[in-house]
């Protein structure tokens, strides 16, 4: 019997999430049109280049998805679900104590963690849980009423969760399984019709706009999905010209001259969708809820630990710069951007700032050094960059906290509560991946097969702006 494999249900999942969502949110149509018509666009304009960062095929298939979920058996089976398309949780992400609105959950976002499972089909689920115990946000009584609410719910049938669990032992599903699996997989997260109750909604609500849609229903759904776009800042202005209201700005790092890098995004603001609520006395009415919102994104290359770090310091600098006027603000990020990092990927690579492949120039010279820097500096490599596949928690927290309908509210004065991903790595019962770990691992194939290449026993990886005495060799051996 043919099997389908996990590459080829993730495609299935994401454009049938897609398609639903599309017809829910209108307005994501139009997102996603627009992308395509500046894919397009670039591919013509900067041919093979437009390319560097994933093939055009690649980028217009690219979705990622986000949900919420209220308790740790929820995550927990929504792990079990996402394992049933080959996606895997990557990276902690607490949002607790992000700026500029603190948000009520934990996250990790739910992926393929292997590079060619990436090229087949990248989709991911940014998969965040409601921490109602964190007395900052959710008091006693508070948390004993919403832990009876959520506990009162299901999200995910006995049967959805046995035919996941059969395609992740299995490297995927029976073709005869595959319609009924995705098709369930799917209307987990459609937007619900049954009604709100008004009273509980607006109560969470009052604590977080995040915290009321997780838990002021009966029920989850695709909160957004993303298209990648390869000019964010042009979809940015031309979403805006098909008269639909985006955000205040795009989040991630500015526009500049040089490489791309990391995650910049932005979204068009959460639009008022038509829901049935249930008033006191049992009275049910219409009316408008504003949660779900359109995002898109533009991808560059994953950072290491070192270029994270100057990310970092220029997010730290700009919070002292007032944004009253956007484009002043960009500027100036910009310019602090050009002090913080190099204009060229060449640079970055010697420098050890981001991920890169390494690869034997057919033209290498004779003798090649085992020195990674001499290696490149000398012509015997050259380098192809490592996409980024992850978030980032501070544009994360920017476009959620750019489409709340209330500004919530915090008890600084009380305790929060340790959640952190030992802790949920026990509620999934798997290890969540480190993102640098896989992209050094990544780089690190490449260094080692490039050392078979070239006859070296080993290549000493010495990148890096200070050198250390001693470089850790790579065996030419690791596969």
């Amino acid at each position: 019997m043919t099997t389908v494999s996990h590459p080829e249900l993730r495609a299935l999942f994401a454009g049938e999430l897609s398609a639903m969502y599309g017809t829910e949110v209108p307005a994501y149509r139009t997102l996603v049109e627009v992308c395509e018509e500046i894919n397009t666009e670039v591919l013509a304009a900067r041919g093979d280049t437009a390319q560097r960062l994933g093939s055009i095929e690649r980028v217009t298939a690219e979705r990622h998805g986000a949900i919420r979920v209220g308790t740790p058996e929820e995550l927990a089976q929504a792990a079990q679900l996402f394992a049933g398309f080959g996606m895997f949780p990557v990276g902690f992400y607490d949002l607790r104590d992000a700026y500029p609105s603190p948000i009520p959950v934990v996250s990790t976002a739910f992926r393929p963690v292997d590079e060619n499972e990436l090229a087949r089909n990248p989709f991911r689920v940014f998969t965040s849980l409601l921490v109602p115990e964190d007395r900052r946000f959710f008091g006693e009584d508070l948390e004993r009423r919403l832990r009876e609410f959520l506990g009162e719910r299901t999200l995910f049938s006995q049967e959805l969760i046995e035919l996941a669990r059969r395609s992740s032992a299995d490297g995927g599903l029976a073709r005869d399984d595959v319609d009924r699996f995705v098709s369930m997989a799917v209307q987990c997260f459609a937007l619900s019709s049954d009604p709100v109750d008004r009273c509980w909604y607006e109560e969470l609500e009052q604590v977080s706009s995040v915290a009321a849609d997780i838990g002021g229903v009966r029920s989850t759904h695709i909160n957004h999905l993303t298209p990648r776009v390869l000019d964010i800042d042009q979809l940015y202005l031309r979403m805006q010209d098909r008269g639909i209201e985006m955000i205040d700005k795009i989040q991630g790092p500015p526009r500049w001259e040089g490489p791309d890098v990391l995650l910049r995004q932005t979204s068009f603001r959460a639009l008022g969708e038509a829901r049935r609520f249930l008033e006191p006395g049992g009275r049910v009415t219409d009316g408008h809820l504003r949660v779900r919102f359109g995002e898109v994104e533009a991808r560059g290359i994953a950072l290491t630990p070192t270029g994270l770090d100057r990310y970092d310091r220029l997010c730290r600098q700009l919070r002292s710069v007032p944004e009253e006027h956007a484009a002043v603000h960009d500027e100036v990020a910009a310019d602090l951007w050009r002090e913080l990092m190099p204009l060229h990927e060449h640079d970055l690579a010697m420098q050890d700032l981001a991920y890169f492949t390494f690869h034997v120039r057919p033209d290498a010279p004779a003798d090649p050094p085992n020195s990674l820097r001499a290696l490149l500096s000398g012509g015997w490599v050259h380098v192809e960059p490592i996409v980024y596949e992850d978030f980032l928690p501070l544009s994360a927290a920017g476009i959620f906290s750019s489409n709340l309908t209330s500004d919530g509210r915090v008890d600084t004065s009380s305790d929060g509560v340790t959640r952190d991903k030992t802790w949920m790595e026990a509620v999934i019962g798997a290890t969540i991946h480190d993102p640098q770990s896989l992209y050094a691992r990544q780089r690190d194939r490449s260094v080692a097969a490039a050392a078979v290449q070239l006859g070296i026993d080993e290549i000493v990886f010495d990148l890096g702006a200070v050198q250390s005495p001693a470089a850790s060799p790579i065996a030419s051996a690791v596969p």
